[in-house]
């Protein structure tokens, strides 16, 4: 009776749904001299299990300290102060530039003979920088001439 009990308590045992209690009577039973032949197999495993549960381990594990990870935290919260800081001078200083040139209005004239001559001005500054980009086509129109006369096309 007793041996259909303890295959009974190992099936459930391996489907995992032995109690603790029965867990011990398994323990015991394996740890007893007499075992049947058949189960003799699961001795060495249950014997394990009792003598790896004596077992204590030296090793030391080395517990990281959390002052590391509050420096990292105080150098991140220092840049995005800094960030924010940075980030208000600049805008403020955008506003700054265009009330300064709304303030001026560049670019306008009150005298039209005055706006005349400084169109004239620029037109001729205009017209001075081309006539140079002209001139150097110029030289590629005779560079293409004379490529022709040598390759005969």
């Amino acid at each position: 009776m007793e041996l259909n009990k303890i295959e009974d308590i190992l099936e459930k045992y391996f489907q995992g749904e032995t109690s603790i209690a029965e867990e011990n009577q398994l323990k015991k039973y394996f740890s007893s001299p007499n075992v049947a032949q058949h189960l003799e197999q699961y001795k060495s495993m249950f014997g394990y299990f009792s003598h790896a549960k004596e077992q204590k381990s030296t090793y030391e594990i080395p517990l990281q300290s959390k002052k590391r990870n509050v420096a990292w935290l105080s150098i991140a919260a220092s840049a995005v102060v800094l960030l924010g800081i940075g980030t208000y001078y600049f805008a403020s200083e955008q506003k700054n530039i265009t009330a300064v040139a709304s303030k001026t209005e560049l670019g306008t004239y009150d005298d039209p003979e005055e706006a005349l001559k400084a169109t004239q001005k620029a037109l001729a500054l205009l017209s001075s920088n081309v006539n140079v980009g002209i001139e150097s086509v110029h030289y590629i129109g005779e560079y293409e001439q004379s490529k022709n006369k040598i390759f005969k096309q």
